[in-house]
C-alpha cells in the first residue's frame, strides 16, 4: 500500500514520509521534532533532514518557542497545509479500497489489534538501547 500510494503522490513532489509528516502536522501542530517523530514513527535524524527539505520547499516552518528558545516548533505554511488537504483525501480513498471488502466490524478489530501490536512493540526501544550500549562499552574496551 505504501509503495502504490508513493507513487500515487509522486506527481506532487511529495515522499510517503514527507506526506506522513504533513498529515501529522494537519492534525496537530507546533510540535515538536522528537513529537512529530513519534507520531509519524519516523527517525529524529531522518526526520530532521526531511523537516529541512520541507522548510526549503514552503511546506514547513521552525520557529523557536517563546518560553523556550532552545525548542523549535514545527508548522505547516498555507502552502503545506493547502497540499496536506489535497493529498488526505487520496489517503482515505487508498484506505477505503484496502478494506472495502471487509465488514465494519473486522476493519474496526484490525485497526484495534494493529494498535496493540505497536503498542507491544513499543517496549523493545529500551531493549535496544540497551544492547546498543553493552556493544558500545565492549568495543572501547578492545
Amino acid at each position: 500500500m505504501g509503495d502504490l500510494f508513493s507513487r500515487r503522490i509522486a506527481g506532487y513532489g511529495v515522499t510517503l514520509p514527507m506526506y506522513r509528516a504533513m498529515a501529522a502536522l494537519w492534525e496537530v501542530g507546533d510540535q515538536r521534532l522528537g513529537d512529530l517523530a513519534a507520531m509519524t514513527t519516523i527517525e529524529i535524524s531522518t526526520l530532521s533532514r526531511l523537516v529541512g527539505e520541507m522548510k526549503r520547499r514552503g511546506l514547513v516552518t521552525r520557529t523557536r518557542l517563546k518560553d523556550n528558545a532552545r525548542t523549535v516548533a514545527i508548522n505547516l505554511t498555507p502552502k503545506g497545509r493547502a497540499l496536506a488537504e489535497e493529498l488526505i483525501p487520496i489517503a482515505v480513498h487508498f484506505e477505503n479500497v484496502a478494506v472495502r471488502n471487509f465488514p465494519s466490524k473486522n476493519i474496526s478489530d484490525l485497526k484495534s489489534v494493529l494498535a496493540e501490536i505497536y503498542d507491544s512493540l513499543n517496549s523493545i526501544e529500551p531493549e535496544i538501547e540497551e544492547v546498543n550500549k553493552a556493544r558500545k562499552a565492549a568495543r572501547t574496551k578492545t
